[in-house]
């Protein structure tokens, strides 16, 4: 099965120490991961793309996203942004990139779909890449996650009640890195605590190489971008 570009965004609240990051836990009816505590994420849409191509990405994550791919498009790492930052709003209501004034009336497609005419794009600054996992070959679900991470302090605006009982997130918590990994969660989300945790150690910097997992000839490879 050809994997899925899909990208997820870890929330970072560097406000106190220690730092405190953002999970959701999944619903338990779910067929994929149920009850798993994960990060807000999804596939990359079409709307993400037409979206995109009106915004800009800063320059040096914009080549790392480009890396190690078939067809490197500038086009397509944008809307991977975009599509962290729709996820996140739809399955949190916390929304980056875009002002109060300008911001969906709703975490709905449709409410979504308006930013397509709206005059001004989402900014996608204060983004950062921290890393990139390809599900590996077997899976009945496949995925070329990129993995994000923004400061709390960029969240532009909210909508209440978005999580619930009966919704893909039944809870949000920010817990410090240490505690979250004790959660039950895919061995990947672990994965990229570890390096947001060394990445935060060394002050986000943009200009850090990211680390890309995947599985080649039978043993998983980590090899930087």
């Amino acid at each position: 099965m050809r994997p899925r570009d899909a990208a997820t965004l870890i929330l970072v609240d560097r406000s106190a120490s220690p730092v405190k990051v953002l999970l959701g836990k999944r619903h338990h009816s779910h067929k994929f991961m149920p009850g798993k505590y994960v990060f807000p994420g999804g596939r990359v849409e079409a709307l993400d793309r037409r979206i995109a191509a009106r915004a800009a990405l800063d320059a040096p994550i914009e080549s790392r996203l480009k890396r190690k791919t078939q067809r490197p498009s500038g086009l397509m790492s944008r809307a991977l942004v975009v599509a962290a930052i729709r996820e996140t709003f739809e399955e949190t209501g916390l929304l980056l990139g875009i002002d109060r004034a300008h911001a969906p009336a709703s975490v709905t497609a449709e409410g979504w779909a308006a930013l397509a005419k709206a005059p001004m794009p989402p900014r996608l600054t204060g983004i950062y890449f921290i890393a990139r996992a390809l599900t590996p070959p077997g899976r009945p679900r496949r995925f070329d996650t990129r993995f994000f991470t923004a400061d709390a302090s960029a969240i532009t605006h909210r909508i209440d009640g978005v999580v619930g009982p009966d919704t893909e997130l039944v809870e949000l918590v920010w817990l410090p890195i240490a505690e979250a990994k004790q959660l039950d969660m895919p061995p990947i989300t672990t994965v990229a605590l570890d390096e947001l945790e060394a990445r935060v150690a060394a002050g986000l910097d943009r200009d850090l190489p990211v680390p890309y997992y995947r599985m080649l000839k039978h043993r998983f490879v980590r090899e930087m971008l």
